[in-house]
């Protein structure tokens, strides 16, 4: 009897741990094909939709999207770009990643097209959050500003300048994770975003993380802070515990 019940643990193991694989899979925006990569674990299940950095899908959403499928999320890694777009190297990156900042309804399409497909596979439409890393962050606080169909919005190192002058009510629950040492964000681009989301009436959070530099989540950058990403990591969770579940 106790075999048979380690048998069968063994492979309720298995089971769970080949579910929190991440498949890749192909969706369109007219001529661009793009390639996400995602974890489906039930239909309608609280979902999460990750934007990734500017050098698009690396190892570091790939780990916080295994992470949140534990958790019991539907998670989606987005590809911005599509392969027409797709950056070579650093500066390829940084002008393609400017274009959809100077252009934030660009940039709201793609995360639009990305959400459309995700839904279609099982995410749950009133019932998902979208969460971003560096470019990736700066388009979560654009979805927030466009008021998208997300119950919250994770903007980690994103960038938070606005590019237009008009404010609006914003709907989202908002959370920045924000390194207080990021040399890329202004004190007045801070200032300006906490005047931003207060004429906003949102309800939202900014934590700084002292010691902290712009990639300091980024296990591969040097300025990586394992004990302030750990921190960081478990207060996206538990804003994500807060909207979702």
């Amino acid at each position: 009897m106790r075999n048979h019940l380690l048998i069968i643990t063994l492979i309720a193991s298995t089971f769970s741990s080949m579910a929190q694989e991440l498949k890749k899979i192909k969706y369109t925006d007219k001529s661009a094909t793009h390639e996400a990569e995602v974890i489906i674990l039930k239909q309608n299940a609280p979902s999460v939709l990750i934007l990734p950095a500017w050098m698009g899908i690396d190892d570091e959403v790939r780990t916080a999207a295994k992470d949140l499928a534990t958790e019991g999320y539907n998670v989606f890694i987005a590809d911005v770009y599509g392969s027409t777009d797709t950056p070579k190297d650093m500066e390829a990156a940084k002008k393609i990643s400017s274009f959809y900042k100077e252009n934030p309804e660009k940039y709201r399409h793609k995360i639009q097209i990305a959400l459309n497909e995700f839904i279609k596979l099982g995410a749950n439409e009133n019932n998902t959050a979208v969460i971003g890393y560096c470019f990736g962050g700066t388009g979560t606080l654009e979805a927030a500003r466009g008021n998208m169909n997300f119950k919250g919005v994770v903007s980690i190192h994103g960038g938070l300048k606005k590019v237009d002058t008009t404010y609006n009510i914003i709907k989202p629950k908002v959370l920045v994770i924000h390194p207080a040492e990021d040399a890329s964000v202004s004190k007045q681009d801070i200032d300006l975003f906490m005047d931003e989301i207060r004429k906003g009436n949102a309800d939202w959070q900014f934590f700084y993380y002292g010691n902290s530099k712009h990639t300091f989540t980024n296990p591969q950058s040097k300025d990586y802070n394992a004990l302030m990403t750990v921190r960081a990591w478990k207060h996206v969770k538990l804003f994500l515990d807060e909207v979702l579940k």
